[in-house]
């Protein structure tokens, strides 16, 4: 991905904001987001891009068009979790966290879930006769 930035010229000068830092800080908020168990793999980024044609190996991508961003978050979520409202979270959080943070207006967040992890059962453990 090509790394571009958004300026916003000010009469003191002028600000650039790299799509990096706009992603690390979707990133650094969707994993705080409880149910989510870590942002996608790259195996899985791989495997969905197969399907939509997004060729890209990171789990966020960002689009910036004029001053808006669309952002594109791959997840895996815990089990048991309700995807619509840990999805509903991170939308919500991440729009917040990144026109706060940065001051460029986001249109969309969307997320794709890429993976649900189990929790591991532990070895049974053997009873004391």
């Amino acid at each position: 991905m090509q790394n571009r930035e958004f300026n916003r010229p000010d009469p003191a000068g002028t600000l650039s904001i790299s799509e990096d830092v706009i992603a690390t800080i979707a990133a650094n908020t969707t994993t705080e987001i409880e149910g989510v168990a870590a942002l996608a793999n790259f195996y899985s980024n791989v495997v969905s891009s197969w399907f939509w044609k997004k060729q890209s190996s990171r789990p966020i991508i960002i689009n910036l068009n004029d001053d808006v961003a669309t952002i594109d978050i791959h997840v895996s979520l815990r089990s048991g979790v309700r995807i619509p409202d840990v999805a509903q979270n991170i939308q919500r959080s991440v729009k917040d966290a990144v026109q706060n943070m940065t001051g460029i207006a986001v249109t969309k967040v969307n997320v794709y879930v890429s993976g649900i992890v189990f929790d591991t059962p532990s070895a049974p453990v053997a009873a004391e006769s």
